[in-house]
């Protein structure tokens, strides 16, 4: 790896971390590998203690919306790594740290194991089983105030492919909170552009009192996802 530098105008050196095209990588996973060390909210996540950069898409997403409140049941699914769920953690006082405030819980599931955290209970589940919301509720002990996804299907390399297989992904997980979540609940998932999400805004839009679209500042400019955010489940 080389390194370059910049000088700014108050002496601050700017360093970008440039990476050699090596024997069997791809340039694509080259620019990847660049694009990685360079990216401030990867910095960001190893500075501040969390286990990736996608933490920082929820607490923005949390920071216009503010559903993870303290003594809130959250539910996370496809939770690894595990950064949603140390946000979660902490908001909803999961370890009953900030004296005075109510305790929340905090759930994950995920098809693969998943390193333990404190503060959250985590399983091994198939999300899409027929037993899953009574397990959910179960390990709850009662419904979830909060679903939350940041799923996205292994991508095919094709745009329009993968794009349909993450709105099905979505689909189903908004399913699945139409029978775990409480009255008043919200329902956040991670969508990619691409048309075919009408659906999706029609059938969320019969269960929640508002659905609204947002791409949170730490979600690369040049993806195409965004996060579809619906508040007030009807029960």
């Amino acid at each position: 790896m080389k390194k370059t530098k910049n000088t700014s105008g108050r002496g601050q050196r700017d360093l970008t971390v440039k990476v050699k095209t090596a024997r069997g990588r791809s340039i694509s996973s080259t620019r990847w590998l660049q694009r990685q060390l360079n990216d401030p909210y990867v910095k960001r996540a190893q500075a501040e203690g969390y286990r990736g950069r996608a933490a920082f898409k929820i607490l923005e997403i949390d920071e216009k919306y503010r559903f993870l409140v303290p003594g809130a049941r959250v539910l996370d699914l496809g939770c690894a790594p595990g950064g949603w769920l140390q946000v979660a953690v902490r908001r909803v006082n999961a370890l009953g740290e900030r004296s005075g405030k109510k305790v929340g819980r905090v759930l994950g599931v995920d098809l693969q194991e998943v390193e333990p955290l404190p503060g959250a209970e985590v399983h091994q589940l198939d999300f899409m089983e027929d037993d899953a919301d009574i397990k959910v509720k179960d390990w709850l002990g009662g419904k979830a105030d909060v679903v939350m996804s940041d799923m996205a299907a292994a991508s095919s390399g094709h745009k329009q492919t993968d794009h349909l297989r993450i709105i099905a992904l979505c689909e189903a997980a908004a399913y699945l909170s139409f029978d775990v979540l409480e009255e008043g609940g919200t329902f956040v998932a991670k969508v990619l552009a691409g048309g075919a999400e009408g659906e999706l805004q029609k059938l969320l839009k019969q269960k929640f009192t508002k659905v609204a679209n947002y791409k949170p500042p730490s979600s690369r400019s040049d993806s195409s996802e965004k996060f579809v955010v619906a508040t007030g489940f009807r029960g």
